[in-house]
């Protein structure tokens, strides 16, 4: 399987190459950085990924949000699916993501820990049965230099137990200004940044004398990186359409 990776520079893109060229059934044909230079990589490197005119069969996306315009455009001229790991998406995105579905196989997801999307299986589960009289925190952890805040890892949590909860929620980010005791239907989202933590997710519902925390901790970067790898396998044959870890973790 021959792929492309944008944003191959990054450290996310590092840890994606060592991942790949590990695996003897896959082939980086090409990386796209807004640094070619920075690293030796052993596969050519673009600016652009319009200047690559080699053939991939999948472009696996760990970069920024300011390149979704022009990836979508390059895999739908090129007919390929792209599996999108990158986080901070506006809703103008997410909407480019799914009309740029409905003509090419989109697989993303804001997080590509198979452990965080069981996670995320479970914390709806509790909040079906607790939502009524437990409140609900998401605490979210990561390294001093991640720009977006709250993680859209925690973004969707929150979203998935909104869901099940017929979107009745309402999402409080820290309380800072607030002088008035907790709404029922509020779920707190806080953000925490320091040094090197790679990502810990915590979801705690807090009821009458009892608490019950669910939480996952990343202790390297690999498990991303193996996730989306197991992502573009999933997808490389799929028709068109918007997939996500709930698609490959019900496979």
């Amino acid at each position: 399987m021959k792929i492309i990776i944008n944003g191959c520079n990054g450290k996310m893109g590092q840890v994606l190459t060592k991942q790949i060229e590990n695996d003897p059934d896959l082939e980086i044909v090409a990386g796209v950085d807004r640094t070619p230079d920075k690293y030796k990589n052993e596969y050519p490197v673009y600016k652009d990924i319009f200047e690559f005119k080699g053939k991939a069969d999948v472009v696996i996306d760990f970069s920024n949000p300011y390149y979704l315009p022009g990836l979508l455009d390059y895999c739908i001229e090129k007919n390929l699916p792209i599996v999108i790991a990158t986080t901070g998406f506006s809703n103008k995105d997410y909407k480019d993501i799914q009309k740029s579905s409905k003509k090419i196989p989109i697989f993303y997801s804001a997080n590509m820990s198979l452990g965080i999307n069981v996670l995320i299986k479970l914390v709806r589960e509790a909040a079906k049965i607790l939502a009524e009289s437990f409140d609900i925190e998401i605490i979210e952890k990561h390294h001093n230099n991640k720009i977006d805040a709250p993680s859209g890892t925690a973004y969707m949590i929150a979203n998935k137990i909104n869901e099940e909860l017929n979107n009745s929620k309402e999402y409080v980010f820290g309380r800072y200004t607030k002088k008035e005791k907790r709404n029922k239907n509020e779920i707190g989202i806080h953000a925490i940044r320091g040094g090197t933590i790679v990502g810990e997710h915590s979801v705690i519902f807090a009821g009458l004398d009892e608490i019950i925390e669910i939480k996952h901790t990343a202790m390297s970067k690999n498990i991303f990186a193996i996730g989306a790898i197991k992502a573009a396998k999933f997808i490389v044959n799929k028709d068109k359409g918007l997939y996500s870890m709930d698609d490959l973790v019900i496979t």
